[in-house]
């Protein structure tokens, strides 16, 4: 599977004229790969990230995925693609509270018609280190654990690309270490795209990709 982004960009009306974040940015990744995107505050970090996961559309320039040009399909379309090949996990986990860690992990694949979802779900909670907390509530987790329930739910479809957005943001130095090992462990055994967007030099420096956002443009920098 090839991620390919060519020539995106990304502009926003303001009163005094078009602003623009991303300006002609190409870069392609493939199976296995491991990315870390970093750069300042403000230099459009996280609109790329939600550009690639398909929830915003570039100004100009196409992403693929595969065969698939991302913004190339029906809302409908898009929406269907976007749960079968995208996980996503953000600085705040996002889950709902009122469900258990087993059934958060199961939401994305409450589309499908019913199989073996949960043996899978089961089957990574226990590799997140949780089975003894699957019928807890997010209020019942620690930090840590609610973004390990928030990487389970993001492979639970074995999604094609992983995007991660600040996923160590809100942790502890000790606890973002351990989130990060996990996340790149469990990235080797689903072999997808992995792309993950942070200020955190120490967590983009395990990454074997790297690029930096600066003045709207993008440089490779490992």
């Amino acid at each position: 599977m090839k991620l390919e982004v060519t020539n995106v960009c990304k502009d926003y009306p303001t009163p005094s004229g078009s602003l623009t974040v991303l300006s002609d940015i190409s870069f392609s990744l493939q199976s296995g790969d491991a990315t870390a995107f970093t750069g300042p505050s403000g230099t459009g970090k996280s609109t790329l990230l939600f550009i690639l996961g398909g929830l915003e559309t570039p100004s100009k320039g196409s992403v693929t995925l595969g065969d698939k040009n991302v913004f190339g399909m029906s809302p409908a379309e898009l929406a269907k693609f976007r749960g079968a090949e995208i996980g996503f996990v953000f600085q705040d986990h996002c889950l709902l509270p009122q469900c258990s860690v087993l059934e958060n992990v199961l939401l994305p694949t409450l589309v499908l018609p019913p199989d073996k979802h949960e043996a899978r779900a089961r089957e990574l909670i226990s590799q997140v280190g949780l089975s003894d907390r699957i019928d807890h509530r997010p209020g019942q987790l620690s930090g840590g654990e609610k973004q390990r329930v928030a990487i389970a739910r993001a492979l639970i479809r074995s999604p094609h690309l992983v995007v991660c957005d600040e996923p160590t943001g809100n942790l502890d130095e000790a606890t973002a270490a351990s989130v990060a090992s996990l996340l790149l462990d469990l990235h080797k055994v689903q072999n997808s795209i992995l792309v993950v967007v942070t200020h955190s030099s120490r967590l983009a420096s395990q990454f074997p990709i790297r690029f930096e956002l600066s003045n709207k443009h993008l440089n490779r920098v490992s």
